[in-house]
This record gives C-alpha cells, sequence and structure tokens, in this order.
C-alpha cells in the first residue's frame, strides 16, 4: 500500500486529490512539466535559468522561441491551478471579484477593436485561451487563437470544449513571429499581455499586420516600463530584471517605443493609453493578497513532491513564481511598470491611404 500504509498520508493525499481548482479540471495532483516528462522537469528548470546566465543568448532571435516554450511548459499548470485560465492581468474593480474584472477588461479588447459576430479574428499568444473563450462568447466572433506551446494547445482546446465554445475557438501550435495563416486573412486581431515575449516588437507587429485585413484593427495591451522608470535606480533596475527573469523575457520595453514600432510597420495609430494609470485601481492587489494562498499551495506542492506525485522541480518554479510577483508588485507599487499599456491601431486600407 502507498507510503507504507500510513493513515495520516492516505488521508492527506485523498485532500490533495479533491483539492479545490479554480478552473475546474487542474488540480494540485495533476500539477505536470507540460510537454516535458516528469524525469525531465527538474532539468529543464535549469536550462530555463541558464539562459539569463547567458545574455547573449537570451538577445539571440531563434533562441527566443524555445526559452519561451520552455517557460510555458513549466509554469502552465501552476497558472491554472493556482490563478485561473487567462494568464494575464486587469485593474481591480470595486466590487467585482477578480475573475469579473478580468472577464471586463478582455471584453474591452474586443469592444475595441469593432467586430461582428461572424468575423474571424487572432488572439495573438492565446495560452490556456481564457481570453478567447471570454471574447467569443461577448462577440460571437470566430476567434483563432495561437501559442508556441503544444500543451497549451491541448488544454485550450480541452477548455473549448468544456466551455460549448469549440466552434467559435480554434487553437493553432506557432510561432507568432512566423504565423501559418495567409495575407489578409482576419478581420481582426488583439493580443493581451503576450507581444512581450518576442525579441523584437516590430517582427511580430508586422506579422500581425500581415494576416489582418486592410481596413481591420488591433488593439495589444502591452508590458512597459513607464515613464518614471530610471536606469540608473538600482532598486528599479533590480525589479525590472526581476520581472523579465521569473516571465521569460527577453527585455521589457519602454512605452514610448510601442506607437513608434506600430508605425513603423505599416498601423495608423488610433489610441494609446495605460490603462493601469489612475483612476484604474492597481492590478497588483491579487498578488499581495494572494499570498497567504500561495505559502499554503507551496507548502501542498512540497508535500506533492516528496511524494513523487508532482515532479521534481515544481517546487523551485513554483518558488520562482512567487519571488516574480514579488518583483511584478514592487513595479505596480512604484509606478515603473505596466502590464496593460494599450495601444489600438488600424491596417490601411490601402498602401497610399
Amino acid at each position: 500500500m502507498l507510503y507504507g500504509g500510513s493513515l495520516r498520508w492516505r488521508t492527506l493525499l485523498v485532500r490533495l486529490r479533491t483539492w479545490p481548482s479554480r478552473t475546474k479540471g487542474k488540480r494540485a495532483v495533476d500539477l505536470s512539466g507540460g510537454s516535458i516528462s516528469a524525469e525531465n522537469v527538474q532539468d529543464n528548470y535549469k536550462q530555463y535559468w541558464s539562459f539569463f546566465r547567458r545574455p547573449k543568448e537570451i538577445e539571440t532571435a531563434d533562441k527566443v522561441p524555445d526559452f519561451v516554450d520552455t517557460f510555458y511548459n513549466l509554469v502552465t499548470d501552476i497558472y491554472e491551478w493556482g490563478w485561473g485560465q487567462s494568464f494575464h492581468f486587469s485593474p481591480s474593480i470595486p466590487g467585482k471579484s477578480h475573475r469579473d474584472a478580468t472577464r471586463i477588461h478582455e471584453e474591452r479588447a474586443v469592444d475595441l477593436i469593432d467586430v461582428k459576430a461572424g468575423d474571424k479574428i487572432i488572439d495573438v499568444g492565446c495560452g490556456v485561451g481564457g481570453p478567447m473563450r471570454a471574447i467569443a462568447a461577448h462577440s460571437r466572433a470566430n476567434v483563432v487563437g495561437i501559442t508556441i506551446n503544444e500543451y497549451q494547445v491541448n488544454r485550450a482546446r480541452l477548455h473549448n470544449k468544456k466551455a460549448g465554445l469549440d466552434s467559435l475557438c480554434e487553437v493553432v501550435c506557432g510561432n507568432f513571429l512566423e504565423m501559418p495563416f495567409a495575407d489578409n486573412t482576419f478581420d481582426g486581431a488583439y493580443s493581451i499581455e503576450a507581444t512581450c515575449h518576442a525579441p523584437k516588437l516590430e517582427e511580430v507587429y508586422a506579422e500581425v499586420f500581415r494576416v489582418m485585413k486592410p481596413g481591420s484593427l488591433y488593439v495589444s495591451y502591452e508590458w512597459v516600463t513607464t515613464d518614471k522608470y530610471r536606469g540608473d535606480d538600482p532598486e528599479h533596475v533590480e525589479i525590472i530584471q526581476g520581472i523579465e527573469r521569473g516571465d521569460a523575457l527577453p527585455g521589457l520595453r519602454n512605452y514610448s517605443d510601442i506607437a513608434e514600432t506600430a508605425k513603423k510597420v505599416g498601423f495608423e495609430v488610433i489610441k494609446e493609453k495605460d490603462l493601469a494609470k489612475p483612476p484604474a485601481k492597481p492590478w497588483w492587489t491579487r498578488l499581495k493578497m494572494g499570498r497567504i494562498a500561495y505559502w499554503r499551495n507551496h507548502i501542498v506542492i512540497i508535500v506533492l513532491a516528496f511524494l513523487g506525485i508532482a515532479p521534481k522541480g515544481t517546487v523551485d518554479v513554483h518558488e520562482m513564481l512567487f519571488k516574480t510577483a514579488h518583483h511584478l508588485t514592487r513595479g505596480g507599487e512604484t509606478g515603473i511598470f505596466s502590464p496593460m499599456h494599450m495601444i489600438l491601431c488600424r491596417k490601411p486600407e490601402s498602401p497610399s491611404s
């Protein structure tokens, strides 16, 4: 019998198997390394950190996709278990739950690109598809999501089917720097805190521009350093580097670069606004309020790893995410970082317009 037949261990295991899941589909005992086999999770975690010991490699564009793919294999299950199916932030809304605030933030994105039922739009960097499902349900548009991580593709398809939205939501495994779609395919496009993973923003914006129909709109929520960031302030540098290390970012961009990059690839910039600035309520309060939950979850993961249920390395990954949450919180409190610098763009009707 497992663990020497100890009643205490068997009781604990039963409790872990029924541990509540915010996503109603990911339990603590189901934590894995995504597409990475359980025996290789710890090695892949070490490989992930090795990127930061070789900074020149991070800046090499052909290295970044594997770097990001490894990251999401390591963190996807933990994100789903502890955060939900939408891997992004949103401003707090008084009287609303985090879940409702997240949904409203996602619906705002599709409202901005002015699509109608039956239109075909693309979610650039869709993760496990939380935003895709909210946007499809809200707009009744057909949403095609693309993510580089095969495990996320499978998770998104499972969630789409469970939600009864698989007729509106399609998921493709691919690199958003080289999307497998023809020119002028989509009636609109959006990306929610995803293009920050691109080594060069110009490259992903150019691909989005290519696959959009002339006259259509694109909205992106970007991770940026703000006008309060000072590169000569050691604390500021430490915060931003902590965010980069813990979120698989080849390098955070300054807010002033976003619109210029969009214009460079041919977009007309319609609107630009930092959705994190007041009067918006802090987006990072959810991280601060979650610290008690973190320690509770961390104990659970330690036990699961000890029992051989969770892969070796899961404890390290969870600890990394906690440290990253601290840096994100400090970024929000100091005002030097925003995860939702919004830019709304239009692809011109013709090159000359």
